[in-house]
């Protein structure tokens, strides 16, 4: 039979919610619930952060039960640490705060020596094509490499490594999955898990939990780097990775023009604010040259991330040309930094690979995540 939401509420309301009579349906405790073509299921758990340490129980019995349904596929189940709605407790007054840390706390990924975020102020501006090949750039170098596709909403990775088919469990009986692996990068991608026409409609919460388990439940193994391919913008997820992941430091991609550039300017401020080193700018999408005429034509403009770099007082980290063949290679799955190495994308994305390696090796490293005390 086809599996549908309902199927899938029916089978969670099987499971008793903690302390207390009801089920995790009627509690609430049941988010997000997204089913796949083939049967494959997603949805999200709620859990007071005071206790999500101990809710792995609760987790695998839900997970057993969406698993029970007659061809059900892969059941992926996140934790969410959100106050359930109606079961947070308050007083009549403005309550008074214990003494607590709060705040994120930067925690490694085993067997990663290091982490780098590429960003963007805005979309639409080639920061995952950018982040692909810049991860090729780092293989060329001899590295060993991974890619996470952190932007859950627009998943590019599929399409640009052109990979379609899942990621399988690393070990039977656990939740690690193994990463996807072409031309010698491991990559990581929600759009390997749900099919290309499926929307994301997920809030914020959920968002985290599907991000930290692709971060920290996949087998990476030895990685000398692993390329984050964060979201557009500088919202809550932006700000969370950033400060939640120790960032080695972070390359901006905008293109020539104001309002890209005004937006890049806004992504940089954030890694800043959260002590993250900027490794430099990228100006994509800096000039086109003329197949027929051979002539170069500057349609976005050109030289504005070079300028802001300057004023900003970061790195600028090289120029990636408009080419006919890098949309084409990038469509086709074959990233341009493999399929066509001599081209001058090619070469540009090495030569930025080499700049952040060598930045790197360096000795450039975040400082350990800031951390909020708050007091009565």
């Amino acid at each position: 039979m086809a599996i549908t939401k309902e199927t899938v509420l029916q089978a969670l309301s099987r499971v008793h919610a903690p302390d207390g009579p009801e089920n995790i349906v009627t509690r609430g405790l049941v988010s997000e619930i997204l089913v796949s073509a083939n049967g494959d299921v997603i949805f999200a758990l709620t859990a007071d952060p005071a206790r999500a340490a101990h809710m792995e129980p609760l987790r695998k019995a839900a997970e057993a039960a969406v698993k029970a349904i007659p061809g059900a596929g892969k059941v992926t189940v996140a934790l969410t640490a959100e106050r359930a709605g109606g079961h947070s407790h308050s007083h009549s007054h403005a309550p008074a705060a214990p003494k607590r840390t709060a705040g994120p706390r930067a925690i490694g990924v085993p067997g990663v020596k290091h982490i780098i975020a590429v960003a963007s102020g805005k979309g639409g501006v080639g920061k995952s094509t950018v982040a692909v090949n810049l991860a090729l750039g780092l293989v060329k170098l001899g590295l060993k490499v991974g890619i996470l596709d952190a932007d859950i909403y627009g998943p590019s990775m599929p399409k640009l490594l052109g990979i379609n088919r899942r990621p399988e469990l690393a070990a039977p009986n656990t939740k690690t999955l193994k990463p996807l692996e072409r031309h010698g990068l491991k990559a990581m991608s929600m759009g390997f898990m749900v099919d290309e026409d499926t929307p994301m409609v997920w809030r914020g919460p959920m968002v985290m939990g599907a991000l930290t388990q692709m971060l920290r439940e996949v087998a990476w193994g030895d990685l000398d780097i692993l390329v984050v391919d964060m979201p557009p913008g500088t919202g809550d997820v932006q700000l969370t990775i950033s400060q939640q992941t120790p960032l080695a430091g972070a390359v901006v991609v905008s293109t020539p023009q104001d309002l890209a550039l005004a937006d890049a300017r806004k992504g940089l401020a954030m890694f800043r604010k959260v002590e993250v080193p900027i490794f430099g700018i990228i100006e994509n999408m800096s000039y086109f040259i003329c197949g027929k005429c051979d002539e170069r034509h500057e349609i976005f403009g050109h030289g504005g991330a070079k300028a802001e770099a300057k004023r900003l007082g970061v790195p600028f980290l090289g120029e990636i040309p408009l080419e006919a063949a890098l949309r084409k290679h990038s469509d086709e799955g074959e990233p341009i930094v493999v399929s066509a190495p001599d081209s001058t994308s090619a070469k540009a994305f090495c030569a930025i690979a080499a700049q952040v390696w060598g930045e790197i090796e360096a000795g450039a490293g975040a400082p350990a995540a800031p951390r909020i005390i708050i007091e009565d």
